[in-house]
């Protein structure tokens, strides 16, 4: 079903009714792992998600007034409160951005919110989420200079101008604020929504997906979430469960306006959060397994992607307490191995997850991106012998 809407409305989507619609795992698409009780970054205790998803109008492109098929995604490592946490982030292809990543390179600290949205609007929401940390007290003032305050937001972006006004700057200050302000522990809204909504993966709808995993270590049960922003692959090389899906699947390819030739394109964002107790190289070394999962899939980071992932642990709180000395526990690196393997795990169907969500969009000058037909996908693993008959 395409979701039209000809006057300009905002929508705020924070959840969702968990099992409204089906995810990767209820078509019985062959996962490993063992999920948390939502199968979402919100898994993760004290992690908080939220959405502005903006659509509106619909027809040919006229710039400043839409169509518009564009928003935010917020993602609150400890929601509201104030309380830094230690990060890592990589990048597998650098066309793309995601600010504040040179200070988690310096410090080890991520130091508020991770925003999502599309390219050109990198700038306005990353000037919110100061505006906001500032408003809301979301900071730590220097020892005696109460009001000496900086912020260095995390804000990363992918590409929506197939299907979206980019140039028409449609995401304001108020809809980062309101992804902020409504982002809620629980489950989280997948496809068309927030950063998510003019996303296209492997030349389906793509968008906004989740997953996690709970893993055992030295008989204590720690979880990993992930959180994707789907908007990279070709069709021929989309993989599901070892099978070439893309090659089989020749028909449904977008409708382009102006008319191009396939090219792959595009980029993904992956959020990785964990509370097992991982230092900022650790963590460093969580992100470098996000490429793993996407390569089941079939991407392989090329030239004209910006795959670019963050991770960072909810454990050790306090850690970045500007007077004390901090005495932090972490895992042994010998024993990370299982987080690595979860951070794929997670990736993958977070992924699919996003691919299944996703509904059939049409934008700007009637561009249209088809919905991954799930039925023929189901048809097709069963005659791989990856789902019995």
């Amino acid at each position: 079903m395409n979701r039209i809407f000809s006057i300009f409305i905002t929508i705020l989507i924070c959840s969702q009714s968990y099992g409204q619609k089906p995810r990767a795992r209820d078509l019985g698409i062959p996962l490993d792992g063992k999920t948390g009780k939502l199968n979402a970054i919100t898994d993760v205790k004290g992690i908080e998600v939220g959405h502005t998803t903006l659509i509106s109008g619909e027809g040919k492109l006229v710039v400043g007034d839409g169509p518009i098929r564009t928003g935010v995604t917020a993602v609150l490592p400890r929601g509201k409160k104030y309380d830094p946490v230690f990060a890592g982030w990589y990048s597998l292809n650098g066309n793309g951005e995601m600010t504040g990543t040179t200070w988690i390179e310096e410090s080890g600290f991520l130091e508020g919110p991770i925003m999502i949205t599309n390219t050109h609007s990198v700038g306005i929401v990353r000037d919110a989420v100061v505006e906001w940390q500032f408003k809301n007290k979301h900071f730590d003032p220097l020892p005696n200079e109460p009001d000496i305050f900086w912020a260095l937001p995390v804000v990363a972006e992918t590409y929506d101008g197939d299907l979206n006004d980019i140039n028409g700057f449609h995401v304001k200050k108020e809809h980062a604020f309101s992804a902020l302000n409504n982002a809620k522990s629980g489950v989280v809204a997948e496809g068309n929504v927030g950063g998510g909504t003019g996303m296209i993966c492997h030349l389906f709808k793509g968008g906004i997906g989740t997953s996690s995993r709970e893993v055992i270590i030295d008989s204590t049960t720690y979880t990993l979430g992930v959180i994707v922003q789907a908007n990279y692959g070709s069709r021929k090389s989309l993989t599901i469960a070892g099978v070439p899906v893309g090659k089989e699947i020749a028909d449904q390819m977008p409708l382009w306006d102006p008319i191009r030739s396939e090219e792959d394109r595009g980029s993904i964002i992956v959020i990785i959060a964990t509370d097992a107790p991982l230092l900022p190289h650790q963590l460093k070394r969580l992100a470098r397994r996000a490429p793993i999962g996407i390569s089941r899939l079939g991407g392989y980071g090329s030239n004209g992607s910006g795959d670019i992932f963050v991770a960072f642990s909810t454990a050790n709180k306090e850690a970045a307490d500007r007077e004390k000395t901090q005495q932090v526990e972490m895992i042994p690196n010998d024993k990370m191995s299982i987080l690595f393997e979860a951070t794929a795990q997670a990736t993958e169907e977070s992924i699919l997850n996003a691919l299944v969500a996703a509904e059939t969009m049409v934008g700007k000058n009637n561009t249209t991106v088809y919905e991954m037909p799930e039925e023929k996908v189901i048809e097709i693993l069963k005659k791989y012998g990856r789902i019995k008959k």
